[in-house]
């Protein structure tokens, strides 16, 4: 430590025990309950300090980002708080969300997802079908314009319209086959092509 640092420590302790002097004696006779209220302040500050501290792996644990793309053609998903792999890919230039599903032979839109991507769900033929943990339902094949994710991009890609209740679209194997390799490690999903 340098005579500067030392001189700066002893005047922080010396102003500390000033305020702490005039604190203890200002309140002598309600020292208890000043005391705490302080105890509660320090530990709601500290509670803050850590907070902020700690915040990257608060949001990572809560809303875990999205992809992380170490390098071309690698990608990587992190695993959601409930379990599952999602991924926003650009649909006919259009954002949409889905679960990543490798038990799912297709990409599969929600009709939601279908109206945003410009497809009339009202008015396809649901002559497919599909075989679920619900049971079964009717699908509509279509075909999507192009299918974007981070500059890798797909055009006339095959997918279904679900004509049932479907709360999320499905990025099935009919996408992930276009990935060399897919590997599931820690809490990650790893594309690569």
């Amino acid at each position: 430590m340098s005579s500067i640092e030392i001189g700066n420590l002893a005047y922080l302790v010396l102003l500390t025990s000033a305020v702490g002097f005039w604190f203890f004696v200002s309140n002598r006779e309600t020292l208890g309950k000043t005391l705490q209220q302080a105890v509660l302040w320090g530990l709601i500050i500290l509670g803050m300090i850590a907070a902020v501290g700690l915040w990257d792996d608060i949001r990572a644990t809560v809303r875990p980002t999205q992809a992380v793309f170490s390098e071309a053609g690698r990608i990587e998903i992190p695993r959601g708080p409930d379990g599952h792999y999602r991924l926003t890919l650009d649909i006919n230039e259009t954002p949409i969300t889905f679960i990543v599903d490798t038990g799912a032979s297709d990409i599969v839109l929600s009709k939601q997802d279908a109206r945003k991507v410009g497809f009339d769900p009202e008015n396809l033929p649901y002559y497919g079908r599909a075989i679920t943990a619900n049971g079964e339902v009717r699908t509509a094949p279509v075909r999507l314009e192009s299918v974007t994710l981070q500059g890798i991009r797909d055009r006339n890609v095959p997918a279904r319209i679900n004509g049932g209740a479907l709360q999320q679209s499905l990025l099935g194997m009919a996408y992930l086959q276009r990935y060399e390799q897919i590997t599931i490690t820690g809490n990650r999903m790893i594309l690569t092509r």
